[in-house]
């Protein structure tokens, strides 16, 4: 299909789909069922079996419509979709990927563990067989939005005599199942939008495994792979994002204008362009295949980038910069980065480091699979994960 066709397509749809009409929920279901949810989606998941690239051409001919406010929705769009594309049963693409693109059903990550640290293989959350079922007991941590999630994506151990990468399973579990407890983790900028999460026998059925039993290391990596790109590289226009914030700041505070702020204002100006356009490098060649491990680059980038103009932003607000309007604990269903104040984004951008990968790991990961360096000397992957030192 040319890009003619798909425009035709497009406007055909809103002919006879009018979003000034229709309940929102029921424009974004018909825009799913008609394929221009994800073009690059096969027919009957959203999308029109086309490339990647023209999403672009659907959006454009659609802006200014509802959309699925993807803030919010932003695991399930960028994490879970993907690994339920590429592992799940056809059913299980019948059943999750409608609700979770329109925004009926959030999602969250059950990944990262108290006990695990940065090495996420090494978790400890254990899967046992029961008849049909598994029951998962263990605590992860770290999990945005687990407070308004209705499924999760997690990964558990179901067996703990194998080493510790093969020993992981893979599953989808519902939020709602009465073994599991969610608790707010207040952040530093006051607010709670991470939480814990425990389970005590949470029942998932098997039919809610994705990938075969011992491949939850493989899957996890599909999802890792696609979540760092949707951290690192999100479309941005030019002096747009915070980059774009800082330099309206400066614009709007003459009276704090130095020559070292100036020429920190254009460092950061010209990373941030350089990043930008990278992302768009890394979102075309996405559109050839899967994602690799130059996403992780572009969420290190973005991480410190994000650092570093928020702190300038700060120093060009002078004494303004010290100001913060609410400590109140509350349990956001999104991050509003660039709407809040200077503050918040300072604060918050600190977790910019730890969230989809700490810095630490994806620098290993970019000097061993991007650039080929020697791998760091393991001791601990041939050893059944029973045995490990804890």
């Amino acid at each position: 299909m040319n890009e003619t066709r798909l425009r035709e397509l497009t406007r055909e749809f809103l002919s006879t789909c009018d979003h000034t009409t229709m309940d929102r929920l029921d424009f974004l279901r018909a825009r799913f069922d008609a394929g221009l949810a994800w073009v690059h989606f096969p027919t009957g998941l959203g999308g029109l079996d086309l490339p990647r690239e023209a999403q672009s051409v659907v959006d454009e001919e659609l802006a200014g419509t509802p959309d699925n406010d993807p803030r919010r929705i932003g695991i399930g769009l960028g994490m879970a979709a993907p690994t339920i594309l590429a592992f799940g049963t056809q059913e299980q693409k019948q059943r999750y990927l409608r609700p979770l693109w329109t925004g009926e059903e959030v999602w969250c990550q059950l990944f990262s563990e108290p006990g695990a640290g940065s090495d996420l293989a090494a978790l400890g959350t254990r899967a046992v067989r029961d008849g049909a079922d598994w029951l998962m007991t263990g605590q992860k941590v770290w999990t945005s939005s687990a407070h308004t999630a209705r499924f999760a994506i997690l990964v558990a151990r179901h067996d703990p005599d194998l080493p510790k990468h093969a020993g992981l399973t893979y599953f989808v579990l519902d939020m709602t199942d009465p073994g599991v407890e969610v608790r707010p983790l207040r952040q530093i900028t006051g607010e709670a939008e991470f939480n814990e999460v425990f389970m005590d026998n949470a029942r998932v059925p098997d039919a809610n495994r994705l990938g075969a039993v011992g491949e939850g290391w493989k899957v996890a990596q599909t999802t890792l792979m696609n979540e760092r790109v949707a951290i690192g590289s999100r479309p941005a226009p030019r002096d747009g994002g915070m980059s774009g914030v800082v330099a309206q700041t400066w614009r709007d505070h003459p009276e704090n204008h130095s020559p070292e702020l100036h020429d920190r204002l254009l460092e950061l100006w010209t990373r941030s362009e350089a990043l930008r356009l990278a992302g768009i490098r890394l979102r075309q060649q996405l559109a050839e295949g899967a994602p690799g491990p130059e996403g992780s680059a572009m969420k290190l980038a973005f991480a410190e980038l994000a650092q570093a103009l928020t702190g300038l932003e700060l120093e060009l607000l002078g004494d303004d910069g010290l100001r913060y309007d609410d400590w109140t604990l509350r349990r956001p269903d999104k991050v509003d980065f660039t709407g809040r104040e200077a503050g918040y984004r300072y604060l918050r951008a600190k977790g910019n480091s730890i969230e989809g990968g700490t810095s630490e790991v994806l620098r290993n990961i970019i000097a061993e699979r991007v650039l080929g360096l020697p791998a760091e000397p393991r001791t601990d992957t041939k050893v059944a994960w029973k045995d490990l030192p804890r």
